[in-house]
This record gives C-alpha cells, sequence and structure tokens, in this order.
C-alpha cells in the first residue's frame, strides 16, 4: 500500500551536518505517523525519532534529541531527518517506516510499523 524510499545518506566529518528525506507513493500516507530507525553492523535497530501525520508530536531518542531534527511536508509526501553536530557513533544504515496511528501516536517499537524503506547509508569518520 506504501512504498517508501530514503535518500541523503553519505560519508560527513564528526561535527557535520546531513539531511535525509524519506518520500512515499500509495494511498493513506497523509493519516500514517513516520518512524526513524537505524542500524549498525552487528547491533540491534534502534529508534531515532518519529512524526505524527500532522507534526502534533515529534519524538526523539535520547541520543537524536538536541541534535537531529525531524520535519514532514505532506503536500510532497516526504520526511525529513536534519542531522547536526554527527558524531562517529552516528554511524549507521538508517531506515524510514510508517504506520497509520493517531496524532500523538509516536511508537519506538519497530514491530509495530506496517512499511519500510531499503535504507540509506550514513558514515561519520575523521
Amino acid at each position: 500500500q506504501v512504498q517508501l524510499v530514503e535518500s541523503g545518506g553519505g560519508l560527513v566529518h564528526p561535527g557535520g551536518s546531513l539531511r535525509l528525506s524519506c518520500t512515499a507513493s500509495g494511498r493513506s500516507f497523509i493519516r500514517n505517523t513516520v518512524a526513524w530507525f537505524r542500524q549498525a553492523p552487528g547491533k540491534e535497530r534502534e529508534f531515532v525519532g518519529a512524526i505524527t501525520w500532522n507534526a502534533a508530536n515529534i519524538r526523539y531518542s535520547d541520543s537524536a534529541k538536541g541534535r537531529f531534527t525531524i520535519s514532514r511536508d505532506n503536500e510532497k509526501n516526504t520526511v525529513s531527518l536534519q542531522m547536526d553536530s554527527l558524531k562517529v557513533e552516528d554511524t549507521a544504515v538508517y531506515f524510514c517506516a510508517s504506520r497509520p496511528a493517531g496524532v500523538y501516536d509516536t511508537s519506538s517499537d519497530k514491530r509495530l510499523y506496517t512499511y519500510w524503506g531499503q535504507g540509506t547509508q550514513v558514515t561519520v569518520s575523521s
């Protein structure tokens, strides 16, 4: 029903910035909560942040809070993840995920998300 495509990954130096985009196609995306997850090799996929369909509720993990910003443009079916002050520890494949949800549903449980993108690699290295 919904297809998600991430873009914007790349190689940056510590302290640098990167902006990721998640573009959706398909029906019912307007009412979907969209979340960002990341996974480094050998580690579990972890929650980064989420935003409800009307941006009434935005949630960040402790590691992302203060450095990352999530926004969405429903006219373009796009959710962005602005990452500033990047650290080596931020290196991972970043995924966007989506699920139908209410205005305050920003679950960090990856098991609840129905649609997933293929991911985009973010590498922070000196």
